[in-house]
């Protein structure tokens, strides 16, 4: 289940965003929730099932568009369609605006696009 992000989570959000490639370092990485909690139209999320397993975050930008900025599932939850079901809960959360992968996500992004398609011809 989506969930809005709360100052509550920030140090598992902190740890789930670490995973990303681009977060590795900690100034880049404090710098990114700096946005996420002040910035409104940066919009973070996380993943819950028993547990928080997973973050996605989006910026809402011009002209209806909204663009996947971060996405992480904890590694030990990996491989189980965690991410897929992010990606599907933010296009559901924002029918009404067009979702997009930054240039980070984006082969991640297109392969959950594609594997829908499959399921959706089969």
């Amino acid at each position: 289940m989506l969930v809005r992000y709360k100052k509550a989570f920030e140090k598992i959000a902190m740890g789930l965003l670490s995973f990303m490639p681009s977060e590795k370092d900690l100034k880049q990485l404090q710098q990114t929730m700096k946005t996420y909690e002040n910035d409104e139209n940066w919009q973070l999320f996380l993943w819950k099932e028993e547990d928080v397993i997973g973050v996605i975050g989006v910026e809402l930008k011009d002209k209806g568009i909204v663009e996947i900025q971060h996405i992480c599932v904890n590694p030990s939850h990996r491989h189980e369609g965690i991410g897929k079901k992010m990606i599907n809960a933010v296009k559901e959360l924002y029918k009404d605006k067009h979702v997009i992968p930054s240039e980070q996500i984006q082969s991640f992004f297109e392969k959950c696009d594609h594997e829908q398609l499959e399921k959706e011809e089969s």
